[in-house]
């Protein structure tokens, strides 16, 4: 019988997920899990798949079974038990062999995984893979950090299973050691923010406007079908349509708002501040989660300080609001976006990754959870100006900004009137007046700086002149 064309580890829901996808492409693959009756049952229960399915009880055997140079991929919990799988399988492999981490991994633990491996004849690969449960099985966004050699070897088996859109695989190296698991990192900042703006404008609907689950979902359906075209958008509507089995109630209405996290959304929010690239989108999103978490504290500072007293929330004309909430949507979502961008940019500077980016807007055009129509305009803006500051100040994108700033500007305000919380929304729409406004306010901070720690400064004129006449005797 031939060998398998790659290996998998870890037969949980998305190993077994992705395993049966590879399968089902036409690729014979070596399955092992360490509970030696969940490879047993994965295989049984695969079946007309079960003859491209090499089910392995021992790891000699599961390495034994795959055609070298061995490309594995381990898709287990994240963190120490990688490490601890690699060391297991390390005396096993042979020169050329690659170990493929596929989970959501910190990139920085991806690079020490790559270089710990040097002079040793092993390779690894950090995969970032988008998508859930249903994109392992039927077409996920990957995201590939790696040396060149070793894409190659995997390159056929990936195009294979990846997403398509228009019939273009989405999947693509971005660069060596951890560039696909940074990627993958900022999607999920991306994806954070832009969760967080719908909920918020979620917000609005059920708290301004006083509508039902069922209304605001018909409203995300209309916007589905514009320029809001996305998985975002489209599962909202989904989830706000839905019954609870156990009380006839809307499904959304029983849920306890509390949201969870992974750490994705912080690992983003930190890259971006260790890199002094503003992505403030993503910094309200993780600690609007953080707040979320915090309900017990949040029921009791309700009955201690009230909620604002700002009267009823009152709209003039709701269909013209309605189409305000949708255009402001839009700009903050341009503005989470661009900002993922730019910390994606700084990194690939940072670390020599020589990011591709209309290339990652590709791969995300299908598969991912961020998938949504302007993504092909983010392509095309990156594609005519490869070397843009911002997203915002492309051609495109400044006109949209432009058309939608005034909707985003309203919407904020209103709900700052109304006492409703949006930091995301807020937050995209001080990024915008902060990032377009050619004299800011730091000459202030500079000065204060400089009068308690004589930090200096530059001056306006260039003049050779870097203290101001504060005088002395200061502490700072």
């Amino acid at each position: 019988m031939s060998q398998a064309e790659i290996g998998l580890i870890g037969l949980g829901v998305m190993g077994a997920n992705l395993a049966l996808n590879i399968a089902e492409k036409g690729n014979r693959i070596a399955v092992f899990n360490r509970t030696v009756e969940t490879t047993r049952k994965f295989h049984a229960d695969a079946g007309e798949l079960k003859s491209r399915i090499v089910p392995c009880e021992t790891i000699e055997e599961f390495v034994a079974a795959i055609r070298p140079p061995r490309p594995i991929i381990i898709m287990i919990k994240a963190g120490e038990s990688v490490d601890q799988q690699m060391e297991a399988l390390k005396p096993h492999l042979a020169s050329g062999d690659i170990m493929i981490d596929a989970g959501n991994a910190n990139f920085r633990d991806t690079m020490r995984r790559f270089d710990s491996l040097k002079d040793t004849g092993l390779t690894f690969i950090g995969m970032g893979v988008s998508g859930g449960e249903e994109g392992a099985r039927h077409g996920p966004s990957i995201m590939v950090g790696g040396t060149e050699e070793s894409y190659a070897r995997v390159e056929e088996v990936l195009t294979s299973i990846a997403a398509k859109y228009d019939g273009e695989p989405c999947v693509a190296w971005l660069g060596e050691n951890g560039a696909g698991h940074f990627v993958k990192t900022i999607h999920n900042g991306i994806e954070y923010a832009d969760m967080q703006m719908i909920a918020e404008i979620y917000g609005i609907l059920r708290d301004g406007l006083r509508m039902t689950a069922e209304e605001i979902g018909e409203v995300f359906g209309t916007w589905n079908r514009g320029r809001l075209n996305s998985y975002l958008i489209e599962i909202t509507e989904k989830v706000l349509k839905a019954t609870d089995p156990l009380t006839g109630k809307p499904m959304v209405d029983m849920i306890l708002d509390k949201a969870g996290q992974k750490g994705t959304g912080k690992w983003s929010a930190i890259e971006a501040q260790t890199m002094g690239v503003p992505a403030t989108g993503i910094e309200a999103a993780v600690a609007a989660r953080s707040i979320s978490s915090m309900k017990e504290e949040r029921e009791t500072a309700e009955k201690i300080l009230g909620l604002p007293s700002v009267g009823e929330f009152q709209v003039a004309d709701k269909a013209a609001f309605i189409t305000d909430l949708e255009n402001a949507l839009l700009a903050a979502k341009i503005g989470a976006y661009a900002q993922g961008f730019a910390v994606m940019s700084a990194a690939s500077k940072e670390f020599g990754w020589s990011l591709p980016m209309p290339t990652i807007a590709r791969i995300w055009r299908a598969g991912c959870i961020i998938r949504s129509q302007f993504l092909d305009e983010i392509t095309s803006a990156f594609t005519k100006a490869p070397d843009a500051a911002n997203l915002i100040v492309t051609p495109a994108f400044a006109a949209l900004v432009k058309e939608t700033d005034g909707a985003l500007r309203r919407i904020v305000s209103a709900a700052v009137l109304g006492g409703l919380p949006v930091p995301a929304l807020a937050s995209a729409l001080g990024y915008f007046d902060s990032y377009r406004r050619g004299r800011g306010t730091a000459n202030v901070i500079q000065a204060q700086r400089d009068f308690f720690g004589a930090h200096g400064f530059d001056r306006v004129d260039g003049a050779d002149s870097h203290h101001g006449p504060w005088g002395s005797g200061l502490n700072g």
